[in-house]
């Protein structure tokens, strides 16, 4: 990247990739806030407020390449050292995340996984979907799957039409997914009756968002946010 590149969109809507970079080393702080919270037992939460979450990214985003990287590698490098210190019995101390949802210290290493091989994509400079890591691939089809169907069985009579969990959003469809690559295969919703295969690093690319689905065989559905 040049510093010209910066200020360059990415591939989310309305972010630049400067907004990208800001976030990830913001998103590392927040990280080094819920791992205090797990080690103190004094609530920290990951994020002050959404205004400020925002604001800061904003404010960060047009910075000089040099000093984005810089913070990117500070923040990575204090969320590392937080981590490290972390005593063994404070990983099962239950914190919760900005969006309220009740995780344990020990999923924080993979929540900044997610993010960065996520938005290593968005950043749009090369790294494509196909450049994941198989056990990130492996996981996060795992992950996004199950919370499809945790979303389409929340107080759901048998008979019940098609759901949708916000008005805004489609219905939550069912379909099987079949990896050509590997062995994974699983079905979304109840009584499917479309298969969809391909590569399975594709596959993972299109439930999230970051991909139209091409190389994929099969009728593609739109899907609601998988957050």
């Amino acid at each position: 990247m040049r510093d010209s590149d910066v200020t360059a969109p990415s591939l989310l809507p309305g972010w630049t990739r400067g907004h990208l970079l800001a976030h990830l080393s913001r998103n590392a702080d927040s990280l080094v806030n819920l791992l205090l919270w797990a080690r103190t037992g004094i609530e920290t939460p990951q994020y002050a407020s959404r205004l400020l979450r925002d604001s800061d990214i904003e404010t960060g985003a047009p910075r000089p390449l040099a000093e984005q990287l810089t913070d990117l590698r500070e923040s990575a490098t204090r969320l590392h050292g937080v981590a490290l210190a972390m005593p063994p019995d404070r990983w099962e101390h239950p914190v919760r995340t900005r969006g309220g949802k009740e995780i344990t210290a020990a999923t924080v290493p993979w929540m900044r996984m997610r993010e960065t091989e996520i938005h290593h994509v968005d950043l749009n400079i090369g790294y494509l979907p196909e450049d994941w890591p198989a056990a990130f691939v492996a996981r996060m089809l795992d992950e996004v799957t199950r919370g499809f169907d945790h979303q389409a069985s929340v107080n759901r009579p048998a008979d019940a039409k098609p759901m949708t969990s916000d008005p805004g959003r489609p219905p939550l469809p069912s379909f099987t997914l079949v990896a050509t690559d590997t062995d994974f295969t699983t079905t979304v919703g109840p009584d499917p009756t479309d298969t969809i295969s391909g590569p399975s690093s594709e596959l993972l690319a299109w439930l999230i968002g970051r991909s139209e689905g091409v190389g994929l065989t099969g009728f593609l559905p739109e899907l609601p946010t998988w957050l």
